[in-house]
């Protein structure tokens, strides 16, 4: 049954003080082309593939870019080139990045997914991860996500729709492999890297409590954002949003059809989306912020308590720049978007990547946290979800061992902080109340609360 959403479009003129005044915008860097994805790295820099091919890495401070690599083998046609990037979880150790981009076999048209190694300021040792995925002009997909050893990886139908139903085939899909391109053992066909299909265009994902969330393109109608299960069938192109035609609703029931939880007709171009749940911006918290491309708008998509719907949908306002390709969310809470209005040709460079932020914002939930010797730390997000980053200000002080308590007063986790900044993984740690403890090589310990949502 199609629910009814009340689509809430907030105009800056009616937020209050309290809520959203604050909302300030950057640019902090243009003169780009097309940023088509926005990574925030564990080294406190915006990383983002430009659809010509090049990898970059941006401070976000002085919006001094590197250029990390540039993948010649690129190849540009419509909404084709360098697409999707990520991280492995646990970077810089091991080094790896994620990158997906169209080329050209002899004059096929094709898709790769490659794993490079971060070495030396530069992307080195190439490997492939899958290949062979058939590309096109429109619906190539290609947003990657990692989840513990796994790499997500969506696919579109490369405008045959008719692909999207076939499970002997790649596009139309979302794909799981592990990280060095072998099938895990509990995909669910044996052999197979399908873990889900019936995808028209994927072009946004994001894990959120172990639950992934992705957002794709319809047609001329039913945009969506999706729950995605393992094994299911999202019903591209017998089903376009809910289930709610006669046709569809016997396909649906024959076929395992798993609805969006939110569908838009006419469309948005739903394109990139992050999980927002920081105290910069409360009335975000717990949601699902997505860039929109045809209507050049932000979303902020609340989530319900138990984070298996969508409670409402608000315009973010004050944001105009035209198309918005990607979203990030940074440890601090600021957001970062970039822009999609260059000519795909490439014949102007005329993108952004924009700061979001509260300039009144402080943070202080751990404001004077000193170690007993008088090396200063901070801990933020707290409450926090899914991680949390540790700062130490002195350099001297490291390496550092840190260890998170239950109520109990057993150790449930524990690690080397070997950096000035590093994050904290949490994904394993159930909700609840804890303790972490911090000792440096100076023998100086603290111990601070620490609450996971």
């Amino acid at each position: 049954m199609k629910k009814i959403l009340f689509i809430v479009f907030v105009l800056l003129s009616l937020l209050s003080a309290k809520t959203n005044a604050q909302l300030t915008t950057r640019v902090v860097r243009d003169s780009l082309f097309i940023p088509w994805d926005l990574v925030y790295a564990p080294d406190s820099h915006v990383w983002f593939t430009q659809k010509n091919g090049y990898v970059c890495r941006l401070e976000p401070v002085s919006g001094t870019i590197d250029t990390i690599y540039h993948e010649t083998a690129t190849v540009i046609q419509g909404e084709g080139g360098m697409l999707g990037m990520c991280l492995h979880p646990n970077f810089p150790s091991p080094p790896f990045v994620y990158i997906a981009f169209n080329y050209l076999n002899g004059s096929t048209y094709k898709e790769k997914v490659v794993k490079y190694q971060y070495i030396g300021g530069t992307l080195s040792s190439p490997q492939i991860v899958i290949d062979n995925i058939n590309a096109a002009s429109n619906h190539n997909g290609s947003r990657l996500l990692m989840q513990g050893n796994n790499l997500f990886i969506t696919t579109g139908d490369a405008t045959t729709a008719s692909v999207a139903q076939n499970i002997n085939a790649i596009n139309g899909k979302i794909l799981r492999v592990v990280q060095d391109g072998s099938i895990p053992t509990d995909n669910p066909i044996p052999g197979s890297p399908l873990w889900s299909w019936g995808h028209r265009n994927p072009q946004g994902m994001v894990f959120v409590n172990g639950k992934l969330f992705e957002s794709e393109h319809g047609p001329n109608n039913d945009d969506e954002i999706n729950i995605i299960q393992k094994g299911r069938n999202y019903g591209w192109p017998n089903v376009e949003g809910y289930c709610d035609k006669t046709a569809e609703m016997t396909f649906c029931t024959d076929s395992n059809v798993a609805e969006p939880i939110n569908a838009w007709t006419p469309t948005l171009a739903v394109c990139g989306i992050d999980y927002y749940d920081h105290p910069m911006f409360p009335l975000f918290g717990k949601s699902l912020i997505m860039a929109t491309l045809k209507d050049s708008k932000l979303y902020r998509l609340k989530l319900n308590t138990a984070q298996t719907d969508i409670d409402s949908v608000v315009v973010i306002s004050g944001v105009s720049f035209g198309r918005l390709r990607d979203v990030c969310v940074a440890p601090n809470g600021k957001i970062y978007i970039s822009t999609s209005n260059s000519s795909p040709s490439g014949s102007n460079y005329i993108d952004k990547i924009i700061e979001i932020y509260d300039p009144s914002y402080v943070d202080n939930s751990n404001v004077g946290l000193v170690f007993k010797n008088g090396n200063k730390i901070n801990i933020y997000p707290n409450p926090t979800t899914n991680e949390t980053t540790i700062t130490i200000a002195d350099a001297a002080y490291l390496p550092a061992d840190y260890t998170i308590i239950n109520t109990l007063g057993q150790a449930v986790t524990n690690g080397r902080l070997a950096r000035q900044e590093e994050v904290i993984r949490l994904g394993s740690i159930a909700p609840g109340v804890y303790h972490i403890r911090i000792e440096d090589n100076k023998k100086g310990v603290t111990t601070q609360k620490i609450v996971k949502e």
